[in-house]
């Protein structure tokens, strides 16, 4: 079953404080107002990209559709600061926080059965028409709709999220949810 990444966000730790005011005025795209958000928010568009840069030297990316490229991401807005006038002494060390991924399972789902069926499940149809199931192997959250797609949360490389869209077909399945 294909899954498909939707966002990919990732960090990064430089290790030394960054000068957020000489970034914001050094580099276009760059918006910094400290008396609302401490972060500046940097937009890349090749990859497509956004960054919070904060001045403890932490970045965290987010909006890219893969690994490979929230790390290209990573790398180039490291350039941009470093062309903004701050020099990186670190290598930086780059962490996959968060993979959003779809798929779909090509079967109608009857969510008030599964939420009877599975532990570790919320379903409120009231509240929000998908079904939130915390799944602990791998640890993600996926959210089951009543059409058959689910959306993956929480995941920390794309095998986990397939390997989750696997294990909650096969569950299904063998629960005699889904044909």
């Amino acid at each position: 079953m294909g899954v498909k990444v939707e966002n990919v966000v990732a960090s990064v730790t430089l290790n030394q404080r960054i000068d957020l005011e000489l970034i914001t005025k050094n580099l276009e795209n760059a918006e910094y107002e400290p008396e609302q958000f401490p972060g500046l928010v940097y937009h890349l568009t090749e990859p497509k990209a956004a960054a919070l840069i904060f001045g403890s030297g932490k970045i965290v990316c987010t909006g890219t559709k893969s690994v490979e490229e929230a790390k290209r991401a990573i790398y180039k807005i490291i350039e941009d600061i470093k062309r903004a006038g701050i020099e990186i002494n670190d290598e930086p060390e780059i962490t996959v926080q968060n993979i959003v991924a779809t798929a779909n399972l090509n079967a109608e789902l009857n969510l008030d059965a599964i939420a009877i069926s599975l532990d570790n499940t919320e379903y409120e149809p009231e509240q929000f028409p998908g079904l939130v199931y915390r799944m602990n192997d791998p640890k993600v959250v996926l959210l089951l709709f009543g059409s058959g797609k689910i959306v993956c949360t929480g995941a920390k490389s794309v095998e986990d999220a397939e390997r989750a869209a696997e294990n909650i077909y096969k569950t299904l399945k063998e629960l005699g949810l889904i044909d």
